[in-house]
């Protein structure tokens, strides 16, 4: 054991993991010239064109050092906020991180949080400071304000270049001599942590484990503690760029394992694998279900296709197990899944794959967030609203929780006004202020989840020119005071556009999305009102006008009692026409609430 290191790569997005991943893999001689490629670790097409990391990877690399053998096993994590759940379990899974800053943007919001959970869980830190080539790198600020982070020495900062392979022989040189190796004991019964999984359509479910006691052989009897199932192994081994099988993995190490499993729910990452005979008394801690943070309904734009789009989901949800969906009906839109997100980012992606992977083209509703509404007759019981038209009628209604996360943004300090005034008008509330150099401030605010899933993201960075980062974790609910704003079209309410929103904002939001709505839908053959209620309130009110037709056109000379005649059959026909007519609703009108500042 003594010649295992067990590592992960932790950084914000965009500050250089895959590519000091290709060079670890490139200077340890893991990859062969004609195997070589950008971002070599990230396998989906999505990844490779958004440069971003969704998934994390395990690959296990050989080094001769010093005239001694040594098995590295890196886990690349991604770095942003939306998949923070991942890199908690890879974290779980190691004994050391590389902590990668960038030499031209320095230290943000999302390095922090993945740096605290790494301290959490006692891993030895090594800070490399990347891009050091480039023209606009200042080291020696950033290298400072490491050192201020992280207490080291500034000695110990390891300058690099991921696009050169500047550095990377004392990365590796400091990740033998830093990172110790992992203590456990083979004699121990079976205790494995599974840090993650993927679905093979030919061989199932493969899990990805890292033992911490005892050795795991192939054919042996094993048991998952969260599920309590028991299933044989039909083949172990390790995780190079192929997977190799293997007859046994000890104590320490890191693998693969397959056992014909169908059902990807059946392995939850973050359990811990024993063996069904003399099963380990303490399971892994930290194992928790992941908590989706934003839901969003997702309709097949052909009812026809539900049983596809059901299907399509479920294989989905094999290779993304923070995916979780049920089916629900809506009246405007017929049947679809209300889907449960972990941010904005993991909805785009997963809408993106269904259309990549599946096939499929979707309609998605409007996103929102998951209340507590508690009634009158049961005052102590709480009602889950995932949806709006869940809540209950405002007359039995006693009041609604919703939930409230800290946020943590990092920006300078010529933008703090800024910042605060955005977050002020999301309803936070500033709890923190602190300096982290005389240029960078970190500002935290407690504010509710359901303000920042749709713009804050893209208006952070507007207020900011880019140079804010930002990061949360949920803090608990919260009584607010929540109304839901109807939308109707033609008088027949959309349920699909409905939203819950708060009171103070209410009529101003009604307003804009009636304006929207008004711009966004086409005019049909007869007068289309576009009206926002609360309750039976109207609250905002937009008509689209008819498209007209000349019908006097043909109607020359003569009394001006012709033309009224037309005319007055044209509006009888206008007005039977509304009260059966249809109105088209287009994708763009779902999504348009999200954009009501543009």
């Amino acid at each position: 054991m003594k010649h295992i290191r067990n590592f992960c790569i932790i950084a914000h997005i965009d500050h250089g993991k895959s590519t000091l991943a290709d060079r670890l893999l490139e200077a340890t001689g893991s990859v062969t010239d004609r195997e070589k490629k950008d971002q070599l670790l990230d396998n989906m097409d999505l990844e490779r064109e958004r440069g971003i990391t969704i998934k994390s990877h395990a690959v296990q690399m050989e080094y001769t050092y010093k005239g001694e053998d040594y098995i590295l096993n890196l886990i690349d994590t991604p770095g942003h906020v939306d998949f923070s759940y991942e890199v908690s379990r890879s974290i779980a899974a190691c004994e050391g991180a590389l902590l990668i800053v960038d030499a031209a943007q320095s230290i943000q919001a999302q390095t922090i949080s993945n740096l605290y959970l790494a301290l959490e869980n006692d891993l030895e830190i090594i800070p490399v400071l990347n891009k050091v080539d480039l023209p606009s790198a200042s080291p020696e600020e950033v290298t400072d304000d490491i050192v201020d982070l992280l207490g080291c020495d500034p000695s110990e900062v390891i300058p690099a270049s991921a696009k050169t392979g500047l550095g990377i022989e004392e990365i590796l040189s400091a990740i033998i001599e830093r990172i110790p190796a992992p203590q456990g004991n083979v004699d121990e019964p079976l205790q494995a942590l599974i840090f993650d999984s993927v679905y093979n359509s030919y061989r199932g479910v493969e899990t990805y484990f890292r033992v911490f006691n005892g050795s795991i052989k192939k054919g042996q009897h094993i048991k998952f503690i969260a599920t309590g199932e028991t299933y044989f192994a039909d083949e172990v081994g390790t995780l190079k760029l192929k997977q190799i099988p293997k007859n046994i993995i000890k104590a320490g190490d890191v693998g693969y394992l397959i056992t014909g499993i169908k059902e990807a729910s059946e392995v939850k990452v973050g359990d811990t694998i024993t063996d069904a005979k003399t099963p380990t008394t303490k399971a892994v801690k930290g194992f928790e279900d992941v908590k989706p943070m934003v839901f969003a309904g997702i309709y097949p734009v052909d009812t026809e296709d539900y049983e596809e789009l059901r299907s399509s989901m479920e294989k989905l949800q094999l290779n993304d197990a923070s995916l979780v969906f049920q089916p629900e009906s809506s009246a405007a839109l017929g049947f679809g899944f209300r889907c449960g997100f972990l941010g904005m980012l993991h909805l785009e992606i997963i809408q993106e794959r269904l259309e990549r992977e599946f096939n499929m083209t979707v309609i998605t509703t409007v996103p929102n967030v998951s209340y507590h509404a508690f009634t009158r007759k049961h005052p102590d019981t709480p009602i889950i609203v995932n949806n709006p038209s869940d809540l209950p009628d405002p007359s039995g209604l006693d009041h609604v929780e919703e939930p409230y996360i800290k946020a943590s943004i990092i920006t300078k300090a010529e933008f703090v006004g800024n910042v605060m005034k955005l977050c002020i008008d999301k309803r936070g509330v500033i709890t923190n202020q602190t300096y982290l150099t005389t240029e960078r401030v970190e500002l935290t605010f407690d504010m509710p989840l359901a303000e920042i899933v749709f713009d804050f993201y893209d208006r952070l960075k507007t207020v900011s020119k880019g140079y804010a980062s930002f990061d949360y974790h949920p803090i608990g609910m919260r009584t607010s005071k929540l109304v839901r704003v109807d939308i109707l079209l033609n008088s027949q309410p959309v349920d699909a556009l409905s939203a819950l929103i708060h009171a103070d904002n209410a009529h101003n939001i009604g307003k804009k999305m009636c304006s929207k709505l008004r711009q966004l839908i086409p005019r049909h053959q007869f007068d289309v009102p576009i009206q926002a209620a609360i309750g039976a309130k109207i609250i905002s009110r937009e008509t689209i006008k008819a498209l007209r037709k000349d019908v006097t056109a043909k109607c020359y000379g003569g009394d001006i009692s012709r033309k009224r005649k037309l005319l007055e059959k044209q509006k009888k026909g206008k007005k039977r026409m509304r009260q059966v007519g249809n109105v088209q609703i287009p994708q763009q009108a779902f999504m348009a609430v999200l954009k009501l500042n543009d």
